[in-house]
């Protein structure tokens, strides 16, 4: 009997704004560009490409673009996805 594997996606688990934060905090701790591009790319796809666009104020195809395996998002794009989280970005010592 052959076993039948599934591809996991995050973006599946994440229900709620506390994992939410928590995934976003996880991914700034590692401090790699790439991951956490990775890490807000699966939070915008878990709440959903069409509610972010529309929360966010940036275009569907713009946060597709921005959060795509080769995509490079703006600071212009990070700052209104993640306030439009309900998360922040800051600087801390």
């Amino acid at each position: 009997m052959a076993i039948e594997l599934k591809n996991y996606d995050v973006a599946e688990h994440l229900s709620n704004d506390e994992e939410i934060r928590l995934y976003l905090e996880a991914a700034f701790e590692d401090g790699d560009p790439a991951i956490i591009k990775n890490a807000i790319s699966n939070v915008v796809r878990a709440r959903g490409m069409t509610a972010m666009a529309k929360e966010s104020g940036v275009s569907r195809e713009t946060l597709y673009k921005a959060f795509a395996e080769n995509g490079n998002p703006t600071l212009d794009t990070l700052m209104k996805v993640t306030k439009a989280l309900g998360v922040r970005l800051a600087i801390a010592a």
